[in-house]
Formats: structure tokens, C-alpha cells, sequence
């Protein structure tokens, strides 16, 4: 099936209010294999049926949903919220995430890795001004966002694209990474925690991104603060090869101190 565009994406942008309903439709339809009405919607999100209509009009055309005579089903179960849907989650923590993250880049002639999601992302906004920076990504959307930067040396993997996250995965994307050497990776994560390390939904992304993290010097994980203590399916990185973890003051303080026990550098941003 065909990922959307990013003129589609651009098209169908949703004001952070509008992002979080249709999250919130995305989640009502994946409960079961069934077409749920549009009166159900309305009277769930309590919004009228015009706006249900809309939103609906627009995760179909994105692939997202399937509508029907009177409503709409989900086309597949998603564990995973779409990255279309992701960047109004969080938005001032992973602002202050990326800011962190920022500081810790040395400055001068340097190379990171950046892996896929809205954390990431925000870093690589952060690191924009920067001169004598080379980013290697796999990531379709954080490849957009700073190739046009001529100070910037931008590097993009080749790879199998998952529409849900725009991110080329798979052994194009893994040899990339494996050829090169990076000072430091920075990697987003569905889950961080004591219990399975550095965790996401895709097992392929998952490996992708370690073949990253085995060739960097030094790993850094960015995660807001509902991502720590986390477990998903599938490990990108164990706690020995994690250096630091920059997250915020939401997360569970518990979990943080297990992190730090395990030699991991602990930065929280205040919210």
C-alpha cells in the first residue's frame, strides 16, 4: 500500500487539536475489526458530524482508514501511532529535549547519526545553525526538513520506507550505517527502560537502528518522559550500549534512578 506524500502530508497538517482527534479516531477504530459509525464518533469525541466527515475524508486519503456507507474501519491494527500524528505529542518536551541534545554536540568537524521520530527530528532542527556537521539518517522526513542547509552535510540511507513512520529500513539502510563510523548516535525510542533497554514496535527498524549504534562512539537516547519504563516489541539497543538518556521531568523517577544504576548518564529537562 502507498505511503502518503509530503505534499499530501502538508495538505491534510491538523492544528494540534484536530492531531489529537484523530488519534483518537485512529485508536476508537483499532479496538475491533468492525465498522464503527459515524454517530458513534460524534458522540464519543463529541464533535459534530461534519467535522468527524473531515477528519475521516482525510485518514482515508492518507491510507490510514477505510470509509464506509455511514462510517469507517480500521484497514490495519496499529500499535503504533502514525509519525503524521506524533509531532503535536509532547511538543514543548522534546523542544527542551533537542535543546539538551544540542548542547552536547562538540563543536568542529563532526559526524552523527540521527534515527527516525518527532525527538529527533527536533534535534536535528536544533542543529541547523551549525557549520562543519555531517547527519546521516534514515529518515525521510528529517532528510527534508535540513538538506536544503548548505552548511550541513546531509547524508540519507537507502532503505524499504514504512509509511508509518517514514523511515528506510532493511539492509540498504542497515549496510549505510554499518560502512560508516559516527562520534555520536542519537536515537529515538518507543520504550527505554531497566527491564529491555532501548526498545520500538518494527523488529526492521529496530535492527536498522542497531546497526547504527555499533558504529558510533557514543549513543544517546532521546525519549519524553511517557516513553521511559516503556518495553515494545523490539530492542535497538541494549543499557551497555546506551551513554546517555535526555528526557524530561515527567518521566518515572524510579525508572530513571534503575537507568543510572546500569551507567547510563541521566539529563532531565525541566517542563
Amino acid at each position: 500500500m502507498r505511503g502518503p506524500t509530503v505534499a499530501e502530508l502538508s495538505r491534510h497538517a491538523p492544528s494540534g487539536k484536530r492531531s489529537q482527534r484523530m488519534r483518537d479516531i485512529l485508536a476508537l477504530l483499532a479496538v475491533d475489526d468492525v465498522v464503527v459509525p459515524i454517530d458513534e464518533l460524534t458522540e464519543r469525541l463529541q464533535v459534530s458530524a461534519p467535522t468527524i466527515r473531515r477528519d475521516l475524508a482525510d485518514l482515508d486519503d492518507l491510507g490510514l482508514v477505510l470509509r464506509t456507507h455511514g462510517g469507517a474501519r480500521a484497514i490495519e491494527a496499529r500499535d503504533e501511532v502514525p509519525v503524521r500524528f506524533r509531532d503535536t505529542q509532547f511538543r514543548e518536551a522534546k523542544r527542551r529535549i533537542a535543546m539538551r541534545v544540542a548542547e552536547m554536540i562538540p563543536a568542529g568537524p563532526y559526524a552523527i547519526a540521527l534515527s527516525g521520530g518527532t525527538t529527533t527530528a527536533a534535534v536535528a532542527k536544533e542543529l541547523t545553525n551549525r557549520s562543519e556537521l555531517t547527519i546521516v539518517t534514515n529518515s525521510l522526513t528529517t532528510a527534508t526538513e535540513i538538506a536544503s542547509r548548505p552548511n550541513l552535510q546531509v547524508i540519507m540511507t537507502g532503505g524499504l520506507v514504512r509509511s508509518s513512520s517514514f523511515e528506510a529500513v532493511g539492509a540498504l539502510a542497515e549496510n549505510t550505517f554499518s560502512a560508516i563510523n559516527v562520534g555520536t548516535a542519537i536515537l529515538g525510542t518507543d520504550g527505554i527502560s531497566a527491564q529491555g533497554g532501548a526498545t520500538t514496535h518494527d523488529e526492521r527498524e529496530a535492527r536498522t537502528n542497531l546497526a547504527m549504534v555499533r558504529h558510533a562512539q557514543r549513543v544517546i537516547v532521546v525519549a519524553d518522559g511517557s516513553k521511559v519504563g516503556r518495553v515494545t516489541l523490539a530492542r535497538m539497543a541494549e543499557l551497555g550500549q546506551i551513554h546517555d538518556l535526555v528526557t524530561d521531568s515527567s518521566a518515572d523517577p524510579d525508572e530513571l534512578e534503575r537507568l543510572a544504576a546500569a551507567d547510563i548518564a541521566v539529563h532531565v529537562v525541566a517542563l
